[in-house]
């Protein structure tokens, strides 16, 4: 996929998170989601500080502050922002939607599939229906298996082999895990929510080494 074609779906999938956001009551802005120990309004605020990040110097001083965590820097930036915007986080979110500014350690390979998989941390909890376009979320798994960080994707599925049943993608090696190309990303994410929709001799498997793992990522 074009870098252009890349942004243009970024774009979108804000601005369809920011509609989903707007439907949203106050319960609903504090429930869990998919994300261990993060609330639905910190995941959209992660969504939108991506869009208008800190300079590497700040961010690296906010590093420091938090031992050098990722993970402790990656949610306590979100909570900030998210208790700091409200509900105001959808508008800024509509307001971003276009830029292409980006934090100093990610790509906009690595943006697309984040948005598209935190637009399903959000929807998927609150039983809102929402649909990857399967262009996007074939280039999100590609990225997802050949990145390490933070998923370990191709190491914790070895000996497994990846086929989407709606595009032409397969990964790996090995027993073969079938399904819809937006389940096996949000599978490969660590994600235990579409293990329903996976087939295949290494379904099983895939289950056994999710279940007891990592809680999913932002």
């Amino acid at each position: 996929m074009e870098h252009e074609e890349y942004w243009r779906l970024i774009e979108i999938e804000r601005r369809g998170v920011a509609d989903l956001l707007d439907e949203l009551d106050e319960e609903q802005w504090d429930s869990p989601s998919l994300c261990a120990g993060w609330r639905i309004r910190d995941v959209a605020a992660h969504l939108a500080y991506v869009t208008d990040p800190p300079s590497p110097l700040r961010m690296a001083a906010a590093a420091l502050r938090v031992g050098g965590s990722f993970h402790r820097l990656n949610h306590g930036s979100a909570v900030e922002l998210a208790d700091r915007l409200g509900s105001g986080l959808a508008d800024h979110l509509r307001r971003q939607a276009g830029s292409r500014r980006l934090p100093a350690v990610t790509n906009h390979r690595n943006t697309l599939f984040d948005v598209l998989v935190h637009g399903q941390d959000i929807a998927v909890p609150l039983d809102i229906p929402r649909t990857m376009p399967v262009d996007a979320a074939r280039a999100g798994a590609d990225q997802v298996w050949s990145i390490g960080f933070p998923f370990s994707a191709r190491k914790r599925m070895r000996g497994l082999r990846f086929t989407a049943e709606d595009t032409d993608w397969t990964v790996g090696e090995g027993a073969e895990v079938r399904g819809p190309v937006q389940a096996l990303l949000m599978t490969l994410t660590g994600r235990t929510v579409c293990l329903d929709q996976l087939s295949g001799p290494g379904a099983p498997a895939v289950a056994d080494r999710l279940t007891g793992a990592r809680s999913a990522l932002p």
